[in-house]
């Protein structure tokens, strides 16, 4: 059943490729469809790179350099910024504006978010903002001392293909496969383009890291287990509250996702878009079963197909 979703995905819905692995326990399931995938082909994994910002975050938290309510730029909480309450507009939603830069820092990113009106008060409703990581990537360099590139190294150091390029780095250190974009154009003639060599820093904190599927695999287990934060802080990570506009069932914690499947069982993880790549990593909440996806096409609603994929590995 599981590789017929992949087929299909390929077949009938167009994508160019898909790999998936589902573990189980002890349990391992990996299959692609399409163009060629290795199962230690690096990608991008878009606004999954929130859920290693925000662990690194909880990390600083759990040291004691830093406070959930300590007040941030823009009027905001650290928490209301990991949890997507702060109000603050998204600065990718202006891309003119970003687009005048050829390499933009993060502060050039953030000071565009900020100065946009709020969508509402801090901690009044639920808004998706690259903004709000943009801000944690800034103190999480202010704490350490270090580019966040470099920081994020405490999470990731025993992830060998997972990591945030520096810069305009618009390659891979590694092998993987090509990634493909439409560009947002729906039409049935949309021009395919190819977009493995992107800049990656409009994105930075809030989307710019490339993994791999046994690296995401790796992470999300040992997260939703317990063995990355302590106790009170994975607690407050995994407090969710409603989104708008958003995931359908999707309820955001502070850098992760619950989604409700049609069985009533509910997932814990994050997806990412970016373009040419679509990916998500969910699981049950003692990170025992675990279900990660990519696509290198950014077309024909790759979300659905993840979600028959959960649907699927889920009902088994």
């Amino acid at each position: 059943m599981i590789q017929d979703i992949l087929d299909r995905a390929v077949t009938e819905g167009g994508l160019p490729g898909i790999a998936a692995e589902i573990r189980d326990g002890d349990d391992h399931w990996f299959g692609t469809a399409g163009a060629p995938r290795a199962r230690d082909h690096e990608f991008r994994i878009g606004s999954a790179t929130k859920t290693f910002v925000a662990t690194l975050m909880l990390t600083l938290v759990a040291d004691g350099l830093a406070g959930l309510d300590d007040p941030q730029p823009g009027g905001a909480t650290l928490r209301q910024l990991l949890s997507h309450t702060s109000g603050l507009a998204d600065y990718l939603r202006f891309q003119d504006e970003v687009n005048q830069y050829e390499c933009p820092t993060p502060a050039q990113l953030i000071a565009i978010g900020l100065a946009k009106p709020a969508a509402f008060r801090p901690g009044e409703g639920w808004h998706y903002s690259q903004t709000n990581y943009a801000l944690v990537g800034q103190l999480i360099e202010t704490i350490t001392g270090r580019p966040l590139s470099q920081a994020l190294g405490r999470i990731t150091e025993a992830l060998p293909g997972t990591y945030l390029p520096v810069g305009d780095d618009a390659g891979f250190r590694g092998p993987h496969g090509r990634h493909y974009s439409r560009l947002h154009d729906p039409s049935p003639d949309a021009e395919t383009y190819d977009l493995t060599e992107l800049n990656p820093a409009p994105f930075w904190a809030a989307g710019g890291m490339i993994s791999t599927i046994p690296d995401l695999a790796d992470f999300f287990t040992t997260l939703l287990r317990g063995d990355l934060l302590p106790p009170h802080l994975q607690n407050e990570m995994f407090t969710t509250v409603p989104t708008t506009d958003w995931l359908a069932t999707g309820r955001y914690g502070l850098g992760v996702s619950s989604l409700t499947l049609s069985g009533g069982e509910t997932v814990w993880g994050m997806g990412g878009a970016i373009f040419g790549s679509w990916t998500y990593a969910y699981g049950s909440r003692d990170g025992r079963k675990i279900v990660v996806a990519n696509t290198n096409g950014d077309w024909s609603d790759p979300i659905a197909v993840f979600t028959d994929l959960l649907e699927a590995a889920f009902s088994r």
